[in-house]
């Protein structure tokens, strides 16, 4: 493909993305295939001459789009929002024309750079303390990483190294796998599975802290568990809070938790993956309450700011904490610039070495959009949650099992755990609206999460009526 033919078939593609964004509501939501359907479809090896351009685009919608669930689909209520927007789409074909791998400041110097700004504009749009921001030559500052899980484990593995070292340096005759045995995590029981995961793939061990009423980490249940720990001689090192639980969207109490923490000297890591975009909005902004006992916070503004993924926002208030855990350099990735002090060097604050110009996307977004039309988005979702859990509860079947502080509402018929997955299974098998289920406590719950960029309250009520015809069906059915 030459210049002259990359224009073209430049133009169509966005043509194309663009009626199929536009045209999106009338596509099924979730797919009809069986698992295995794509092999058969394509040849079982690469081809040895090229195959034309319009054979592949015909091919994307005769074998792909067969195959998609449409995220973006006003009917897809499922997950939670992963974020899209024309900005963003703009601004990340920009960074595969750039194509840099900007792992450090003079691999790429505006892909640093940027970064580095973006992430302080970010931080000051969620009014974050002043020592998690880089500024001019504060001791803190952001980094995108890939996913909340990759920020959790970065946080867990920086944790470690620092109370491994801190230990030794008190008792020499310590190895690390004597420490390493003895380390322990928290979390609550409502924290996202990749926090269990980065437990695992940092070796050490992870306790579930029981949640109370309202599915929140509480003060008094994470101390008794600590006490017994450090009586049975475990280090207690590291702690995860979650703002915005991916089950009911429960928020732990940092006010409680923090100062813990900061007393017995354990890492906190704050994990508000969903959630934190929301604390752009003055209202919600009480939710983050707290966070000045964090160590590290995250949050994914590729799920609902209107960021493509992958851009996951991590800070620290002391990046020496991460660059002292990864900090490798051998000389072919050394640079003149590198002890000015002036630098960011991002190979140091993450798992991988190499890094895309994710904060391209940021910079495209955040100014078109402004800060004002960010909060307009977040309030409209939250306000559609609402709408979709007023009329739950104009039906005395179904009752409301969390509070609704977000865009997730959490819901079920009054009844049998069964009653609910036969419901759940006839929603998924109309394949009109996506949803998934969750488990609280012993009840299983439908989650019915607001994502699209374009939902409207028709929407909402289209799905709304859909579940209630599908519902009297089964209660129907039952008494028959």
């Amino acid at each position: 493909m030459n210049v002259s033919e990359f224009r073209r078939r430049g133009k169509e593609m966005v043509d194309y993305v663009a009626n199929y964004l536009e045209g999106i509501e009338g596509r099924q939501v979730y797919p009809d295939v069986e698992p295995g359907y794509l092999r058969p479809l394509i040849p079982p090896t690469a081809p040895q001459e090229p195959d034309t351009y319009e054979d592949i685009i015909n091919d994307i919608e005769k074998i792909i789009m067969p195959g998609v669930t449409h995220w973006h689909s006003p009917y897809f209520f499922a997950y939670f929002p992963t974020a899209s927007s024309y900005p963003a789409m703009l601004a990340d074909m920009l960074c595969g024309a750039i194509g840099c791998i900007g792992f450090s400041w003079a691999a790429s110097p505006a892909c640093t750079e940027l970064e580095t700004v973006m992430m302080d504009w970010l931080g000051k749009m969620l009014e974050l303390p002043e020592a998690f921001l880089a500024g001019k030559s504060g001791e803190g500052g952001g980094v995108i990483q890939g996913s909340a899980s990759e920020a959790t484990l970065v946080a867990l593995l920086a944790a470690r190294t620092k109370v491994i070292r801190q230990l030794q340096a008190d008792s020499p005759e310590l190895t690390q796998a004597a420490i390493m045995e003895k380390l322990v995590a928290y979390s609550s029981d409502q924290a996202h599975s990749s926090v269990e995961r980065a437990a695992l793939i940092g070796g050490v061990k992870l306790k579930a802290i029981p949640s109370d009423g309202n599915f929140a980490m509480r003060a008094s249940a994470l101390q008794e568990t600590l006490e017994r720990d450090k009586a049975a001689g475990l280090i207690p090192f590291f702690v995860v809070a979650t703002l915005g639980t991916t089950t009911c969207c429960s928020f732990d109490n940092l006010l409680e938790v923090g100062p813990i923490c900061n007393k017995g000297d354990l890492w906190l890591h704050i994990d508000a993956a969903y959630a934190g975009s929301a604390f752009i909005c003055p209202e919600f902004r009480h939710l983050l309450n707290g966070v000045e006992f964090a160590d590290s916070f995250n949050f994914n503004p590729h799920k609902w700011l209107l960021v493509n993924f992958d851009c996951s926002a991590m800070w620290v208030k002391k990046r020496t904490d991460l660059t002292g855990a990864f900090k490798l350099d051998p000389l072919y990735l050394k640079h003149s610039h590198e002890d000015s002090g002036l630098i960011t060097d991002y190979r140091h604050w993450q798992l991988p070495l190499g890094r895309r110009f994710r904060s391209l996307k940021m910079w495209f977004v955040f100014r078109m959009y402004g800060v004002k039309g960010l909060q307009v988005y977040i309030r409209k979702h939250v306000r559609l949650a609402h709408e979709f859990e007023s009329l739950v509860l104009q039906d005395p079947r179904f009752e409301i099992c969390a509070e609704v502080i977000l865009g997730l509402v959490c819901f079920r018929l009054k009844g049998s755990n069964k009653l609910n997955e036969a419901l759940l299974q006839r929603i998924g098998s109309a394949k009109k609206i996506h949803l998934v289920p969750c488990h609280l406590r012993d009840k299983f719950v439908l989650r019915f999460a607001i994502c699209s960029r374009t939902v409207e309250l028709a929407h909402v009520q289209f799905a709304w009526e859909h579940i209630r015809e599908l519902a009297s069906d089964l209660l129907r059915a039952e008494k028959e």
